[in-house]
């Protein structure tokens, strides 16, 4: 029997407002950790440029790009009894995914994130986690759920969650793909080595990876190493400006970033772990699946918010076929 969903996602769900205004300045500064600040003069009233209000959460993000690759979708999140709640819903089912798995409570209000934008597309996001701190593994439908995959994002850090998904999804014959968030992350690399063993798709950024293994940051060779053995199948490693690099266990590839206008790089990092996963769906190539994760993401960066920019089936925009390589 064919699975009602190609694949269903589960993640973080929440309401953003975006903001841009002529007075966000940034200035370096030893007292915070990135060595740079935004800063705001206190005791002032800005004049703001720009608004946006939209949906956010890489649970949300990632539906979105897989609905709008044709792919039978459904998102797992978790939303407050409010009007952001019910913005998000109606976001979603408009872009025709299925919302009927979603969680409501009442305990805390829908996650909801301030954005503040700086002309040079830099972010600092101020962000209320609310509702998605109550995300209840045994309120997810497993063992009527019915797909091809299961895409898992932020969870809250709820490892119960996480592990109750694999555990469906290998019983099931379901393949996993997931780019997991900092709360998951956070369980360290003992207690997610078995269940990054049953994942087909692992995604992380470079210094999620390094951290995770415990290994410096530069050393590319000993990091794909160690993921390539618990790893047993693709481990897609993002660098930010300086690309992609991906393994399948027996050859690596890896890619740049076309030169593309940033306006707001709020949901880049969505838009490529799901546009790979989305076209690896579609036709099992990494190459391809690489050139639509970073069309997916330069995209995105050119509009306000994680989804605006979401690139539709058959529809690259202008953006070229990056050279991959293949060792």
């Amino acid at each position: 029997m064919d699975s009602k969903y190609n694949v269903v996602t589960i993640g973080s769900a929440t309401r953003d407002v975006l903001l841009n205004a002529a007075e966000f300045k940034i200035i370096k500064t030893s007292e915070v950790a990135t060595g740079e600040a935004l800063c705001l003069p206190v005791g002032s009233k800005l004049e703001v440029k720009k608004i946006v209000l939209t949906s956010g959460g890489g649970g949300t993000n990632a539906a979105v790009t897989f609905a709008r690759q044709n792919l039978k979708t459904a998102c797992v999140g978790v939303v407050g009894n409010d009007a952001n709640g019910k913005a998000i819903l109606a976001e979603l089912e408009q872009e025709g995914v299925d919302v009927s798995l979603f969680q409501s409570h009442s305990d805390n209000m829908t996650a909801y994130s301030v954005v503040l934008v700086q002309d040079s597309g830099e972010r600092t996001i101020l962000s209320y986690k609310g509702e998605g701190q109550h995300f209840a593994a045994a309120q997810v439908p497993f063992d009527s759920l019915q797909s091809d995959w299961v895409y898992l994002n932020s969870l809250g850090g709820h490892y119960d969650l996480l592990e109750n998904a694999v555990a469906w999804a290998a019983k099931n014959n379901v393949k996993i793909a997931t780019n997991p968030g900092t709360k998951e992350l956070e369980h360290g690399l003992e207690k997610l080595k078995p269940l990054l063993s049953a994942v087909a798709i692992v995604t992380m950024n470079q210094e999620e990876a390094a951290g995770l293994l415990g290994k410096d940051f530069n050393d590319l060779e000993s990091i794909f190493a160690e993921m390539d053995k618990i790893v047993p199948g693709i481990f897609v490693m993002t660098r930010g400006h300086d690309g992609v690099m991906v393994s399948d266990g027996k050859n690596r590839y890896s890619a740049g970033v076309p030169d593309s206008p940033i306006v707001e790089r709020t949901g880049s990092g969505d838009a490529f772990a799901s546009g790979f996963v989305a076209e690896y769906i579609r036709s099992g190539d990494i190459i391809k699946a690489i050139q639509f994760g970073t069309a997916n993401a330069s995209s995105v960066v050119t509009q306000y918010g994680g989804k605006a920019g979401i690139l539709k089936k058959d529809d690259w925009g202008p953006w070229p076929l990056i050279e991959v390589s293949k060792q």
